[in-house]
């Protein structure tokens, strides 16, 4: 098993940014459905998890309109304006809902999503700290942030990346040694499906996209199977 905490917020940052309806309903996305369509309602996260913006949460508000500079596939200037109100993008484990406009909501016939400006991920009734989930944890890594994360291929949404600023072994449920950094081959979709605890949701500073998403709060986690392809000399 692998332990994240602070680096749980990038990835689940890059699968929001990711989640557009438009790309989504082309076809080109790891949320297209084969042979048309999206995936909402489908079953990401092997917990009960739920992923939600909330322009109003306490001590994470954003803006409660949509401000858009620009047109893109994911937001337009003539939504400027719409109202935001509290949004599941993830529900029970389950797809609820992609990033989108006006114009793409009418077109794949669901509910107009914009995209808002945080990002709460939880699990009902977790409250385990990060001590808690290392004490329980039999052998595994505890990794303290990632950065340099690129994307490999948009159709599993598959990323890769280095851990940074700390990398520790966990054995029999206590921290015993400091070990390397490593690059990492993951992606975020199928990470929540190997998820095996999650602990309390926290306030939480994202390391690679704090210079454009600071908003958020997650949870610890615990993985199975994360993927670390090879050693890295990062220090």
């Amino acid at each position: 098993y692998t332990t994240l905490f602070r680096s749980v917020a990038d990835l689940i940052i890059y699968l929001y940014w990711s989640a557009g309806a438009q790309d989504a309903l082309d076809g080109r996305t790891v949320f297209s459905r084969p042979g048309g369509g999206t995936r909402v309602g489908e079953r990401l996260a092997a917990l009960p998890l739920t992923l939600r913006s909330d322009p109003w949460a306490p001590g994470l508000e954003c803006a409660p309109f949509v401000i858009a500079h620009a047109s893109s596939r994911d937001s337009s200037v003539f939504d400027n304006g719409l109202p935001l109100a509290p949004t599941d993008w993830i529900s029970g484990g389950e797809l609820a809902g992609l990033t989108q406009t006006r114009h793409s909501a009418q077109r794949g016939a669901m509910a107009a999503t914009p995209a808002i400006g945080n990002l709460i991920l939880a699990a009902p009734d977790a409250t385990a700290s990060l001590d808690d989930m290392i004490a329980r944890t039999e052998r595994g890594l505890l990794l303290t942030c990632l950065w340099y994360i690129r994307p490999v291929d948009p159709q599993s949404l598959l990323v890769t990346g280095l851990t940074r600023d700390g990398v520790y072994l966990v054995e029999k449920g206590e921290v015993t040694a400091g070990v390397n950094n490593f690059r990492f081959n993951e992606s975020p979709v199928a990470m929540l499906g190997r998820l095996a605890e999650a602990g309390a949701t926290a306030a939480t500073l994202p390391r690679e996209w704090s210079d454009f998403f600071t908003r958020a709060a997650m949870p610890p986690v615990r993985v199975e199977g994360f993927n670390m392809s090879s050693v890295s000399q990062a220090s």
